[in-house]
């Protein structure tokens, strides 16, 4: 592939709900274009696109792939995304290094909750975008139905370039709008031009009026000429659109069949003339040595710069960083530096992506996007400029997850190796995060949802030949005390020789303080336990913590008073004392009306005003407590409530469900609370086996 500048490369970002046909639309494009002498397709696992085993098998994109295109002496550098809810944080990796957007709509389907999504994220990051209807020789594919949806849901700014022609039923032709054309396709695949059919002439005059009072509306000058009834040449009118579609003041629709590879080259050749290239395009980082602000807006001749927007890090094609240039022009050879990680990164060989394959290129111009390879410290969201101009650009904005998962590896010998792999999958995939939760002697993952843990676990199986079975992660429960107790604890044993004593007399209240453990007092008058044996009654708390006796969860919340007790002169040592003190908790804990405590979460749910009745009465079955809404705009509410942990098992399934996937959740750790009588009673009966029998430590 040839070397292109700024003005001639158009990073374009393939958008909408999973299964509307971005990845055959991909393959029609690179069919058109040459670079393939036929098209795959997604029910035979061998497109472009999707080349990692997972998406063959499932049939749907998991990860964002880059395409190059060349057509009309331009680069398009199409990211295809995945369009599953589970994925969006590849999504937002590509957003990061599109300058366009195409929004893909299922012309069978209309609008779907994915396709709202990708309007929002496009707005989210300000980019121009254009939508395509997709599979237009489907029974039942509607364009109308589909622009109207669009234009009932985003106002007139929704503006058809081509809409379809139909002789009985059948998808034959398109009707340009803006030359005023109709096109028919020929037993060959050509587009042959014909007259406009008269059903289509009333259509095409409403949208031709709307388009030509666009154009007007681009300067003054037009304006007035437009008013003043003169014509605009068609040079005039492409370039007014070209303003109109770059500021977003109009979002173009066009349509076709991916499969038929029909409206494909009208598509392409419209993202060529319509959608931006980044030359002179807004972005900027911080000059980390003078603290001022570097305008790069993709300038090939300020100092060389990129960011690194997503990592690949495949057990069959190794590790790429795939960059896009800010400024300057990256070339092989170069020495470039990670201000992040403090490092120098030698350029050896600098390669364009496409999909699972590989090529080398000399050089990368400005806004251009490729590939490094092998940086073994470079992370996503790194920034590789030039030590002499040493450069930050923000971070990318990845959604946090919430779906928890506990883990445990099938075969332990292959722990290491768990590890290992998941540290690459969680370098590569940003939204996917592994937590070695100690405290609850679990090990987790956490994601966008159950379908991508489970990719996970399959990946792991098919790519690093290692198992692990997932299941719903332990609560942080914790134990406490609502009552008081006064006991007394007696450690004596005698076996020859020295024995062992220890005798505590111990009363315990609730502290009224939940991040702590216990607190630890002493009363003791007349020396009934020496002083140097306070130590060893606290190092008994401290342990008898650990577990509580209750069911085997930390204890919080206790205070321990010592105010008594004996000791024998030679039998007594700090050993005795210690296990005089965990008897005495034992005992006093349990007659002090111990409770389970649960993790009460805050939570915040965003959904469209139609849903809120739904998600609230779900809420309430989960005994979480509904705080209040908020109004955000947009036609949303963010419900907020107070909800125990344990009722946020399978949440993010649930709400996907009840709100056909437009709801999203959020939430972080509150306070801790008595659970009811029924969850305690079932925890209790369910942890019987991990009770710690003192006696048996003796």
């Amino acid at each position: 592939m040839k070397v292109y500048t700024t003005d001639k490369i158009r990073n374009v970002a393939l958008l909408g709900h999973g299964g509307s046909g971005k990845t055959s639309l991909v393959e029609a494009m690179a069919n058109i274009a040459g670079m393939t002498s036929r098209m795959g397709r997604v029910d035979d696992g061998n497109t472009i696109s999707d080349y990692d085993k997972e998406e063959q098998k499932r049939k749907f994109s998991i990860s964002t792939s880059v395409i190059p295109i060349e057509w009309e002496d331009c680069k398009i550098n199409i990211l295809d995304t995945p369009g599953y809810f589970d994925f969006v944080g590849e999504v937002e990796e590509a957003l990061s290094a599109a300058a366009s957007a195409i929004i893909v709509v299922n012309g069978k389907s209309g609008v779907e909750p994915g396709t709202k999504r990708a309007w929002e994220l496009c707005e989210k990051y300000s980019i121009p975008r254009a939508i395509y209807v997709s599979n237009m020789d489907i029974d039942n594919a509607s364009f109308k139905n589909v622009l109207e949806s669009l234009t009932e849901l985003y106002g007139k700014k929704i503006a058809p370039f081509h809409f379809p022609i139909r002789e009985n039923e059948k998808f034959v032709g398109y009707v340009n709008v803006v030359s005023e054309k109709g096109y028919k396709w020929n037993d060959k695949g050509e587009a042959v031009e014909c007259d406009v059919p008269d059903y289509s002439m009333e259509n095409l005059t409403l949208y031709r009026d709307s388009l030509m009072e666009a154009v007007a509306e681009t300067s003054d000058e037009f304006m007035d000429r437009y008013f003043g009834g003169d014509t605009f040449s068609d040079a005039e009118i492409r370039a007014a659109l070209h303003t109109s579609v770059c500021d977003g003041t109009i979002v173009p629709i066009s349509m076709g069949s991916s499969i038929a590879g029909h409206g494909v080259y009208t598509l392409l050749d419209d993202i060529v003339k319509y959608l931006p290239s980044p030359e002179g395009r807004k972005f900027a980082g911080i000059n980390t040595k003078t603290s001022e602000v570097f305008e790069a807006n993709y300038d090939f001749s300020k100092p060389k710069s990129a960011f690194v927007f997503k990592t690949i890090i495949d057990p069959y094609i190794g590790k790429y960083s795939l960059i896009k240039v800010a400024s300057g022009t990256i070339k092989t050879g170069d020495v470039l530096y990670n201000d992040a990680r403090d490092a120098e990164v030698k350029v050896s060989k600098l390669y364009t992506l496409c999909g699972g394959k590989a090529s080398e290129i000399g050089e990368l111009h400005a806004g251009d996007i490729g590939a490094l390879s092998k940086l073994d410290v470079t992370r996503t969201g790194d920034t590789l400029s030039t030590k002499a101009t040493t450069i930050h650009y923000p971070m990318l904005k990845i959604p946090t997850p919430y779906t928890r998962m506990r883990y445990r590896p099938v075969n332990k010998n292959d722990i290491d190796k768990i590890s290992q792999a998941l540290a690459k999958m969680t370098a590569e995939d940003l939204t996917l995060k592994n937590i070695n939760d100690s405290q609850n002697r679990q090990t987790l993952l956490v994601g966008m949802g159950d379908q991508h843990l489970e990719i996970v676990r399959s990946k792991l199986l098919s790519d690093y030949k290692v198992e692990i079975t997932l299941s719903e992660p332990k609560v942080a429960y914790r134990e406490t005390i609502i009552g008081t107790s006064d006991v007394e604890g007696k450690y004596k044993k005698q076996s020859g020789g020295h024995g062992q004593y220890g005798h505590v007399k111990m009363k315990f209240t609730p502290l009224g303080n939940m991040d702590k453990a216990f607190e630890f007092a002493e009363e003791v008058v007349g020396g009934a336990v020496p002083k140097n044996f306070f130590p060893a009654v606290e190092k008994g708390l401290a342990d008898s913590v650990l577990q509580g006796p209750l069911a085997a969860y930390p204890v919080v919340g206790v205070k321990a008073t010592l105010y008594d007790g004996s000791y024998h002169p030679v039998d007594s040592s700090e050993q005795s004392f210690k296990m005089a003190t965990r008897m005495a908790f034992k005992d006093g804990f349990m007659k002090a009306t111990p409770v389970l405590l649960e993790p009460i979460m805050s939570l915040k749910v965003t959904v469209p005003d139609q849903y809120t009745g739904d998600v609230m009465g779900d809420l309430n079955k989960r005994r979480a407590r509904v705080m209040g809404m908020n109004p955000i705009g947009n036609g949303k509410q963010t419900v907020e409530a107070e909800i125990p942990e344990a009722s946020l098992n399978g949440y993010n399934t649930d709400l996907r469900s009840m709100t056909g996937g437009t709801g999203d959740y959020e939430y972080e750790f509150n306070r801790y609370e008595q659970a009811p009588f029924d969850v305690q009673q079932k925890e209790i009966e369910a942890r019987k086996d991990k009770l710690v029998d003192i006696s048996d430590e003796d």
